[in-house]
């Protein structure tokens, strides 16, 4: 089971990977009042970052709340 988590785990990450790679042309990001341009891959990085926090974040409270 434990080789099944790495296995799937490099595969997600080859996916990312691949898919920022092929995402590098300039868009223009509108946020509440500021306008940001930037390449697209960085702004797939970055989303992905703050998805992954949130899980993070989520994933703690619910233990949390399980235990107390």
């Amino acid at each position: 089971m434990k080789n099944l988590k790495v296995i799937a785990a490099v595969v997600v990450g080859i996916l990312i990977v691949v898919v920022t790679l092929q995402n590098t042309q300039e868009v223009d990001t509108r946020l509440l009042f500021v306008t940001i341009s930037m390449p697209r891959a960085v702004l797939l990085i970055v989303t992905l970052i703050i998805g992954f926090v949130i899980g993070l974040l989520v994933s703690g409270r619910l233990r949390a709340k399980k235990s107390a």
